[in-house]
């Protein structure tokens, strides 16, 4: 029989269950607002996902290019940001030669709420929509159906 403190608990609610599964996940939050991103960056860290944060699509696409395949386990990624939108860099991202990393999970974080805007960035590739101001509530949800799928 194995001792009872070698056995992991299984954990009692459905927050629970999603923080078991995300804790330790690497995520690379695209984010130019600085208060945005400082907000994120907290919540994130607070439910024991690991973080990075560059500040356009720019830096996003070039980090994961530079990084091993597997570093990142999912971007978020604003919409409206300088020198490449949200948008382009999913484009740019799903054209990558590595597979993996074309294929890496990319949720949209922005704040219009229109259908357009949800419509548009399931067409550019991204594989889900969260509305600002940052719900922590609703990026954990967003986080475990993206890796169920």
């Amino acid at each position: 029989a194995v001792p009872k403190e070698q056995i992991p608990e299984e954990p009692k609610d459905k927050k629970q269950q999603i923080l078991h599964k995300l804790k330790g996940r690497r995520v690379l939050l695209a984010e130019d607002n600085e208060l945005n991103a400082e907000i994120a960056m907290e919540l994130l860290r607070e439910n024991g996902v690991e973080a990075e944060r560059v500040e356009d699509g720019v830096e996003c696409v070039k980090l994961l290019q530079r990084k091993p395949e597997g570093y990142y386990d999912l971007i978020l990624m604003d919409i409206q940001m300088p020198k490449m939108d949200g948008y382009t860099a999913t484009r740019e991202i799903r054209m990558m030669k590595n597979n993996r990393k074309a294929n890496i999970p990319i949720i949209a974080m922005t704040a219009n709420a229109f259908e357009e805007d949800r419509r548009k960035a399931f067409q550019v590739g991204m594989n889900a929509h969260i509305t600002k101001p940052i719900d922590i509530k609703k990026i954990l949800a967003t986080f475990d159906q993206v890796f169920q799928s």
